[in-house]
């Protein structure tokens, strides 16, 4: 049963690191959402404490909401510990969100009539602790409203202005009168809201809002598109700049973008873009390794790597080459950790920043020039679907482990990006080595640490310390 308990949650972890629900190169976004409700309704009935401590993985949003819906939903049936700790987390989690992640999943608890203490007490808290509910108001207007509205709170019960604002009675009267009332005052105390009432018929007030609110102010102004956006370039926030490809901002946004998320920007480029600005980039990727490689920069050894980028890391036209940016990511990243490095891209290729998807996937092909560099460590970065030709990949790995390096002398761990909808899983190559979701390449050291309770030899009792561990600096880390 504890065998049993291990191999169902590795497979979890593994769906919540990696599925977002969307549609993928060889399954369909329905496909994937139904796999995914299967599998939640799944752990949170059999092993309710471990996948509320999944919160404290590296998993992606969408699955970090469909936990502490799940939670809040079914409080009923958890004991008053369980509940004490799964608050805990589920605040944590939500503190480390993106806010409008938060405000769809109070929509989404509105939607389903999950309003008990509970979920009225975690939503009063994270609303109060917001750093600026007016920027939250303007922003996010319609999220806060329903989230007020579905737990019955005031803007009296969350106001709490920054140092410079007004007093919170008086941001408390003015969301009130903001959100809910037809009409607006003769003028706002609160700054923002300020602006945002004169952007109504003031063109010079746009400037002071949010981009995302300032656009449609703009439109409405008349306002040219390129004056536009010269004007409101200080409230851009950095993957606003990127996104709007603003040349004068991008080296500072560049520099402090993370590893993965550089790595998409980057593979958005024009192949021209690319080359014109190589140094630029290669540089601004190279330093966003080593800081994720912190510490360990240097340490990994002779490190081999076979990096997919076959046809199938384009991934989907929701998730435009989301496979092949991690692979590109995971690049830069292990060429900061190794000592030596040796990549070896599934396609041929020699310059990872021009990569595109292309071809075939001959993992097997790969795997074997790999190990010809005797590597202390080899590594994957697939999604897994080995087909030039069928099944070598596996068979390679298989015989390799068994027959030439049976001591698990050389460290291999398969990481894959996409999820598996058929299998409830990661698609793997072997059994014999250990298949791990990626959804960060930023997340590759602690994944290597974590694949070793896919082999089967640490069991229950090691993976439940591990995600008691993880749980406790979790909520340390707040």
């Amino acid at each position: 049963m504890d065998r049993l308990t291990a191999e169902d949650m590795v497979m979890f972890v593994n769906a919540a690191t990696t599925s977002t629900g969307q549609r993928e190169f060889h399954s369909r976004a329905a496909e994937q959402r139904a796999s995914l409700e299967f599998l939640h309704e799944y752990v949170a009935g059999n092993y309710r404490d471990l996948y509320a401590a999944v919160l404290a993985l590296d998993i992606n949003d969408l699955n970090a909401a469909l936990i502490t819906r799940r939670l809040l939903a079914t409080s009923a049936e958890a004991t008053p510990d369980q509940r004490a700790l799964e608050g805990r987390l589920i605040a944590r989690r939500l503190a480390v969100m993106p806010p409008q992640r938060v405000y769809d999943l109070f929509r989404d608890l509105r939607r389903a009539g999950v309003n008990n203490r509970r979920t009225r007490a975690i939503v009063r808290d994270w609303l109060s602790a917001r750093p600026d509910q007016a920027f939250d108001a303007v922003k996010y207007r319609q999220g806060l409203k329903r989230a007020l509205r579905h737990t019955h709170l005031t803007p009296t019960r969350i106001a709490r202005t920054p140092a410079a604002g007004p007093t919170d009675a008086v941001l408390a009267d003015e969301l009130g009168t903001f959100l809910f009332r037809t009409a607006s005052p003769a003028r706002f105390r609160t700054p923002l809201l300020e602006s945002w009432r004169r952007a109504h018929y003031e063109q010079a007030a746009v400037y002071d809002l949010p981009y995302t609110v300032a656009e449609g102010f703009a439109a409405k102004h008349g306002i040219a598109r390129s004056t536009f956006l010269a004007k409101i370039k200080p409230n851009l926030t950095r993957l606003e700049s990127l996104r709007l490809r603003d040349s004068a901002d991008t080296g500072t946004a560049l520099a402090a973008m993370p590893l993965t998320r550089l790595a998409t920007y980057v593979l958005s480029l024009p192949f021209a873009d690319r080359v014109d600005r190589r140094t630029e980039l290669t540089d601004a990727l190279r330093a966003a390794a080593r800081r994720t490689a912190g510490r360990n920069a240097g340490q990994w050894g002779r490190v081999a790597a076979v990096l997919d980028d076959s046809f199938s890391s384009y991934g989907s036209g929701v998730k435009r080459r989301r496979p092949l940016a991690v692979a590109v990511a995971g690049h830069f990243l292990l060429e900061a950790l190794a000592a030596e490095f040796v990549p070896l891209w599934t396609s041929g290729a020699t310059d990872p920043l021009m990569a595109h998807p292309r071809g075939a996937t001959p993992l097997g092909h790969r795997i074997l020039d790999a190990l010809s560099h005797e590597p202390d460590r080899l590594l994957i970065i697939s999604d897994g679907w080995d087909n030039a030709p069928p099944g070598l990949a596996g068979e390679v790995l298989r015989v390799w482990r068994r027959n030439v390096d049976p001591a698990n002398r050389v460290s291999a761990i398969h990481l894959n990006p996409v999820y598996d909808a058929g299998d409830y899983d990661v698609k793997r190559l072997t059994r014999d080595v250990p298949s791990v979701g990626i959804r960060n390449a930023e997340d590759l050291p602690t994944l290597v640490e974590f694949a070793r309770f896919t082999e089967g030899r640490t069991g229950y009792a090691g993976l439940s310390a591990h995600f008691t561990d993880r749980v406790t600096r979790f909520l340390e880390s707040s």
